[in-house]
């Protein structure tokens, strides 16, 4: 079976997004420079029919190959040393910016989603650290909704706080365009692919909308074989810099399914002022199962923003290039971080620092631990407590937008893997340190500098240059 009678099946896609393939070639992300911290999320929904058959009978030819790939935007690289050509390279790269850079507004009603999957992922911890990536859900769950109809996609509309489809595109290509970065010194990439059994025919314009809006690749193969896992994997593993390669190497294919999305994040950026090596010494973190000698980074911050709440202090570190920030939350004293988590004032900081009362510009004396965090979800349970429930149920989801091949299809796995690591000179993919100082409450008003000692379990948050939440944690430990 050729390329170009499989691509038919699912019909011709924008050209200006994606490219025909007779063969693989998939866009390789960079592994991530040496230099740099990093932070990858991967989401795998995988939906498989309680019965299956072959639409006649005969075995196919095999073939595990790229129908189509997204074409991401080009950027401009960022200027680096100061030359005579300096404004001019400036000057593209700052076009190649606002070519991408969305309405104001676009992310409007997007925060009460965010919160809910943060606290619902992050609570419970206990001794152990949490992270997850909001945006990485909010894009893989708006691709489940193209893919279901009824009342399977209006439980995905209700999370998501939408009021229709057509919403949802919209909101979604604003959301993938606007935190596209790759310019050489930031890179923000969402990438989505779909995974497709070369035994099911399915919906041509439901293909050809995952690949517009979504910038979704198509690959397509026998199900449940070594190869096309294979080709899941370095999928995967390319599109998060390598640094989820153990857990990609966990994710099969059943021959059962018939169709499996698959949406990652990743982010890389250096620190606006990085942390010197020299300033870096051993200290004490009385983490949750009890105190631990690691490594703290030490800074000091002229004219720095520093934030305070009822029950927490807080401090905001800038990545270079206005590739975003990492926040650093701190609970008072005798305050949880899973109290914290229940606090609505903390995403009211953090989507508008701006307007937030509690804050002064001071000299902040920053100690904080390196770390390198992970988790991995089962996703199932999550969603069913969010209101998602009939996507799980071959007898109540309804996947007629996918195809008319295979009665009862459901989801049967839907799994979430982050990992963020972070050191003195950056952070990638999407996780930062975020630091807050020990102890309560607002600072004298003669004071004019502060020591904000991140020494106990904390929470932290990777925002976008426009306040979307990348990649929230919760560190209740730094060593294995």
């Amino acid at each position: 079976m050729k390329a170009n009678d499989l691509y038919e099946s699912i019909g011709q896609a924008d050209e200006d997004v994606l490219e025909l393939s007779e063969k693989h070639r998939r866009r390789r992300a960079p592994r991530r420079p040496w230099w740099m911290a990093a932070a990858a999320a991967v989401l795998v929904a995988v939906v498989v029919a309680g019965v299956y058959f072959r639409p006649d009978g005969s075995p196919l030819a095999t073939s595990a190959y790229a129908i189509c790939e997204a074409q991401y935007p080009e950027m401009a690289p960022y200027p680096g040393d100061y030359d005579a050509s300096f404004d001019a390279r400036y000057d593209a790269w700052r076009e190649s910016v606002e070519a991408q850079r969305r309405p104001a507004g676009y992310a409007d009603g997007l925060t009460p989603f965010f919160t809910s999957v943060t606290r619902e992922l992050l609570t419970g911890a206990g001794t152990e650290n949490r992270v997850c990536s909001p945006t990485n859900l909010y894009m893989a769950l708006a691709m489940l909704a193209e893919l279901t109809d009824g009342n399977s996609r209006q439980q995905i509309l209700d999370l998501l706080g939408s009021n229709g489809i057509e919403a949802v595109r919209s909101q979604a290509s604003d959301v993938w365009n606007a935190q596209y970065r790759d310019d050489g010194a930031t890179a923000i990439r969402l990438a989505n692919s779909v995974w497709l059994n070369e035994d099911v025919t399915f919906r041509r314009d439901t293909m050809n909308e995952l690949a517009k809006t979504y910038y979704a690749s198509s690959y397509r193969g026998e199900m449940g074989s070594p190869e096309f896992d294979s080709e899941l994997q370095d999928w995967l593993n390319d599109q998060t810099g390598g640094l989820l390669e153990e857990a990609a190497r966990g994710v099969t294919l059943d021959p059962e399914t018939v169709l499996a999305l698959a949406s990652t994040i990743y982010y890389s950026a250096r620190w606006a002022k990085e942390f010197s090596e020299d300033d870096t010494a051993p200290d004490v973190f009385h983490g949750a199962a009890g105190d631990e000698t690691v490594d703290f980074m030490h800074r000091s911050f002229d004219q720095h923003s520093y934030y305070w709440g009822d029950r927490f202090t807080a401090v905001s570190l800038g990545t270079e290039n206005a590739g975003g920030k990492m926040w650093l939350v701190l609970p008072d004293e005798g305050v949880s971080v899973e109290e914290l988590l229940e606090d609505d004032s903390v995403p009211a900081l953090l989507s508008e620092p701006h307007d937030w009362e509690n804050q002064r510009s001071m000299l902040v004396h920053l100690s904080m631990p390196k770390f390198d965090v992970s988790s991995e979800f089962d996703l199932r349970e999550t969603l069913t407590s969010l209101g998602v429930t009939d996507v799980f149920d071959p007898f109540a989801s309804d996947f007629s937008p996918m195809t008319d091949d295979v009665d009862l299809v459901y989801v049967s796995k839907a799994q979430h893997d982050v990992r963020v690591t972070v050191d003195e000179e950056g952070v990638e993919a999407a996780a930062f340190t975020v630091m807050a100082m020990s102890g309560a409450g607002a600072p004298p008003d003669e004071v004019e500098e502060i020591d904000f000692t991140v020494d106990r379990p904390f929470l932290f948050v990777i925002m976008s240059s426009d306040n979307l939440p990348l990649f929230a944690g919760v560190v209740n430990r730094i060593g294995e």
